[in-house]
């Protein structure tokens, strides 16, 4: 086979077999394929698709390019779970302690975060001490020992992935679902878990804006995690507003800490709740979703599993003195109170631009190579549907006076206070396998 003839051949319409997508793959990352002609094969794609048996060749031949982690010397199902990333989305920080204590084995391995969306390693960065980078032997020898552990994704992870993903991002194909999902399993199931409950974001403040894309995406992860042999799970949770109050890294394990303690927000309680309980039901802790559901988020809210996030940090070198004491979670920041002009509900609030507002304070990254500030960020005192008066506080920016102005202008653009009183669905739909 020549990848000329894949090209046309993707081009008409029709399917490729797993050699001939192990061919292309392996070629690419090879250097045999040069970009050019990928980008003909990437385009020919985006516009005819591919079919879920296809897209599981790809994310398949895309794990095995590199290292794929054997978790087969950790006792019992090995479970993680996936976000296709928001804003305020600090679930991993609560439910990997979670998880634990409730019986689970959670090897999860993490990225950072890159524009408005935060990442998981940069949030534990905050805490002094915290290692993200573990050898493989600890890092199982640790969810042995006490159920969870959260590292940095392996450089060595589907290179294949990283590689078509930057020539998509030059190219015009980065939306492409069967691109997009292949590009999601293909690290997840390098990972080495048996188990996983992807959680995909939908709204302003998400990748997916519409439920429709959402469920698309989500409906073909699930059947590339099955054809490959996992159990798969995958949630829509709305982002049409920030998780939680919190945006910021170390804002963000100060609200993951009180949500361990029982006193966090409702929507965060809910959905780590719902993440965990699927997860319980895959490791057969228990026999169904529900008692899963119920027994995470009684949990939560007796404190119950928020020992086992101070033995979690202490196990990967966090000081947790310095977590106990809340406010070293502020560090030095400033304060800047944005306060309601006008009485009524709020009705909007954009989470993108509250996501980009945190990025201008420093809480996030423009390019991979940014340095981030772990200390600033927003709390919002309100939320959709909630009652608000005149003077009341709508945000408190945490800042160190970079980027302040531009935040404060993308805020105050960003909500509207109106008459309407606004149910927000949280859980737009699960889709089992």
């Amino acid at each position: 086979m020549t990848i000329l003839e894949l090209i046309e051949k993707k081009k008409r319409g029709l399917e490729l077999s797993k050699e001939e997508i192990e061919y292309i793959v392996d070629g690419y990352t090879k250097g045999r394929i040069p970009d050019y002609q990928m980008s003909s094969f990437l385009m020919a794609v985006y516009f005819k698709g591919m079919s879920a048996e296809e897209s599981t060749y790809l994310a398949l031949a895309m794990r095995d390019s590199g290292d794929v982690v054997d978790l087969t010397d950790i006792i019992g199902t090995k479970v993680d779970k996936h976000s296709t990333g928001g804003v305020g989305d600090k679930v991993s920080l609560v439910l990997a302690p979670l998880a634990a204590y409730l019986g689970a084995k959670l090897a999860k391995m993490s990225g950072r975060g890159l524009g408005h969306t935060g990442g998981t390693i940069d949030k534990l960065e905050s805490i002094p001490g915290f290692k993200v980078e573990l050898p493989l032997q600890k890092f199982k020898d640790q969810v042995n020992k006490i159920g969870c552990s959260i590292v940095g994704q392996s450089g060595d992870i589907a290179p294949a992935d990283k590689k078509m993903y930057a020539l998509r991002d030059v190219t015009a194909t980065v939306d492409s679902m069967p691109l997009i999902a292949s590009s999601i399993m293909s690290k997840k199931l390098a990972s080495g878990a048996d188990a996983i409950v992807l959680d995909v974001k939908v709204g302003s403040g998400a990748f997916m804006k519409t439920v429709k894309d959402a469920e698309e995406l989500s409906k073909l992860m699930v059947q590339i995690g099955e054809k490959a042999g996992k159990k798969v799970t995958a949630i829509l949770t709305s982002m049409e507003e920030p998780l939680g109050h919190k945006i910021g890294n170390s804002l963000e394990v100060l609200e993951a800490i009180e949500t361990l303690e029982g006193n966090g927000p409702e929507d965060l309680t809910e959905v780590v709740s719902v993440v965990t309980g699927h997860l319980l039901k895959h490791a057969g802790i228990v026999k169904n979703f529900e008692e899963g559901y119920k027994l995470s988020y009684q949990t939560l809210k007796e404190g119950k599993a928020l020992p086992k996030f101070y033995e979690f940090v202490k196990e990967q070198g966090g000081d947790v003195e310095f977590l106990k004491d809340k406010k070293n979670l502020y560090g030095t920041t400033k304060i800047h109170v944005i306060y309601a002009e006008e009485s009524g509900y709020l009705e909007t609030l954009d989470a993108l631009n509250f996501g980009l507002a945190a990025c201008r304070l420093g809480a996030g990254r423009e390019t991979k190579d940014d340095v981030i500030d772990l200390f600033v960020g927003l709390d919002l005192h309100k939320k959709i549907g909630d009652k608000v008066e005149k003077g009341d506080k709508i945000v408190t920016l945490y800042h160190h006076e970079k980027g302040l102005k531009e935040a404060i202008d993308l805020i105050q653009k960003s909500y509207v206070i109106g008459p309407k009183k606004r149910e927000l669905k949280l859980i737009e739909e699960t889709i089992n396998g």
